[in-house]
C-alpha cells in the first residue's frame, strides 16, 4: 500500500493564508454545549410545578389506612326540604274549620295503614290499594303511618335523607292514580303519630 504524501512547506503556507480569511457559517456552534452521549445519559426531565395548596386535602405523606379524611368547609350537599314543611306549603283545599280541627288532632281517622318497615317497592302498591278502597268505601279521613326514619351518622359516606317513606308518601299521594282521590295531605297530630304519619283527607 502506498503511503500518503504529506503537505509540503509551500502547501502548508498556502493553507494557512486561506484558513485565516475563512468565515464560519455557524459561529455559535462552537460555543454550544456538547451533545450528550445517548448511550450513557438520559434527557433532562422537566420539573412539574406543584399543585395549588388545598387545606382541605390530607398530604399523601400523612395518609394512613383507616384515617378519616379532612372535612372541607366549601363542600356542602343540599338535601330536600323537610317533608312536613313541604306538605304544609301545599294550598288549602278543604274546609278551614275541618282543617283546623284535623290539625289539632280532634278528628279521629276512619282507617289507617302502617307502612313503617316496608321497602318503597312494597309500600307504594299497598298505599294505592288502601287509599282506593277507603275512597270506594266513602271514608274521608285516613291515617298513613310512615315512621320517622333513621338519619345518617357523622361517619356515613354520603348524606342520608332520613325517612325515605316519609318523603315519598306525599309524592305518591299527589301522583296518579291517587291524585284525583286526595283532597288534602297534612302531617298528623302528635297523638296520631306526629312527624311519622300523615292525615289524608279524601274527596267525596
Amino acid at each position: 500500500m502506498a503511503r500518503r504524501r504529506g503537505l509540503s512547506a509551500d502547501e502548508k503556507a498556502l493553507w494557512s493564508r486561506v484558513a485565516s480569511t475563512a468565515v464560519p457559517l455557524h459561529p455559535r456552534r462552537s460555543e454550544a454545549a456538547p451533545l450528550p452521549d445517548p448511550l450513557i445519559s438520559t434527557p433532562p426531565v422537566k420539573p412539574v410545578p406543584p399543585a395549588a395548596a388545598r387545606p382541605d386535602l390530607m398530604p399523601l405523606d400523612d395518609f394512613r389506612i383507616g384515617a378519616r379524611p379532612l372535612k372541607s368547609a366549601s363542600t356542602r350537599i343540599e338535601l330536600s326540604s323537610h317533608p312536613a314543611q313541604s306538605v304544609r306549603e301545599h294550598p288549602l283545599r278543604m274546609d278551614h274549620k275541618t282543617h283546623r280541627r284535623m290539625n289539632q288532632g280532634k278528628l279521629a281517622p276512619e282507617a289507617r295503614i302502617d307502612l313503617h318497615g316496608m321497602t318503597l317497592s312494597v309500600a307504594q302498591p299497598n298505599l294505592i290499594r288502601f287509599v282506593m278502597n277507603a275512597h270506594t268505601s266513602g271514608l274521608r279521613l285516613v291515617l298513613v303511618i310512615t315512621g320517622k326514619g333513621r338519619e345518617g351518622g357523622p361517619d356515613a359516606p354520603l348524606p342520608v335523607r332520613p325517612g325515605a317513606l316519609r318523603h315519598n308518601v306525599p309524592l305518591w299521594l299527589h301522583m296518579a292514580p291517587l291524585a284525583p282521590l286526595v283532597l288534602q295531605v297534612r302531617p298528623a297530630h302528635r297523638r296520631h303519630g306526629g312527624e311519622g304519619a300523615y292525615y289524608v283527607y279524601l274527596r267525596r
